[in-house]
């Protein structure tokens, strides 16, 4: 397991001056099953400048982000990360889930959705990077500690894999402006992270836009918020609202 530059930037950048040592990683204390994990849902999301920047620099080493995920593949070593990562910020300002689809990728533009294949016992997902990482040479991705649950490798720490992007039809893969507006509707926070995972489900099921569950905490309680999203358009905004309505669903109020 190995940090990703959203959220092991420092530790990779060597600003060791820290009062206390860093937790090791690991897995929660909380089991989850492999068919807990979901699949990420592909979307057409915009390629925003965060966790976009390049070149960037990490331990001495310069890495250039790809024009495009299209016709990306690869067969490496993938590790996981876990715990010591658990709601801390990713490369594009996201809330890291441990047990999400997601991964790091060093060169892959953030999002990207990718198929990862076990090359030992087949099992396959589709991930979706919002990170950077891993930074050694060995491993070609990181993933969340849930999809290596899901991919049978969580115990034994890495495993050969293969990396196939997903790329939908009709996607303009350029970068967005740093002055773009996308907002947000929420859906709740939640207690249970199972009651939350459950409602992303449900309801990726009935939009065109990604929903995502991340951790937040809300009057020093550890919640799991839900959240459809990003939007930029305001008539694909009101769209998604009522459909939402349509469904018996509260998305409240658009966020930025």
């Amino acid at each position: 397991m190995s940090p990703p530059w959203g959220i092991g930037c420092l530790l990779a950048l060597g600003l060791g001056a820290c009062s206390a040592p860093e937790p090791p990683d690991g897995a929660p204390l909380k089991p989850i099953a492999a068919h807990e994990v979901p699949d990420a849902v592909p979307q057409a999301e915009p390629l925003l400048r965060a966790g976009n920047s390049s070149p960037y620099e990490v331990g001495g080493k310069s890495y250039r982000v790809l024009p495009s995920a299209a016709g990306y593949r690869a067969e490496g070593i993938a590790s996981w990360y876990g715990t010591r990562f658990h709601g801390r910020k990713t490369a594009n300002g996201e809330a890291y889930d441990l047990y999400g689809p997601t991964a790091a990728h060093r060169t892959l533009p953030i999002p990207s959705y990718v198929r990862v294949t076990h090359l030992v016992n087949g099992r396959s997902m589709i991930v979706r990077v919002n990170d950077r990482g891993p930074f050694h040479a060995d491993r070609v991705i990181d993933l969340s500690y849930g999809a290596a649950v899901r991919l049978g490798f969580a115990e034994a720490g890495t495993a050969p894999v293969r990396l196939e992007t997903i790329v939908l039809a009709g996607v303009d893969d350029r970068r967005g402006r740093e002055d773009d507006v996308y907002r947000y509707l929420q859906l709740g926070a939640f207690a249970s992270p199972e009651t939350a995972r459950s409602l992303r489900e449900r309801v990726a099921a009935l939009v065109d836009v990604p929903v995502t569950v991340s951790p937040v905490e809300v009057r020093g309680r550890a919640l799991s918020r839900v959240r459809v999203g990003p939007v930029r358009d305001e008539a694909h905004l009101e769209a998604v609202r009522e459909r939402l309505r349509a469904s018996g669903l509260d998305p409240g109020q658009a966020l930025p």
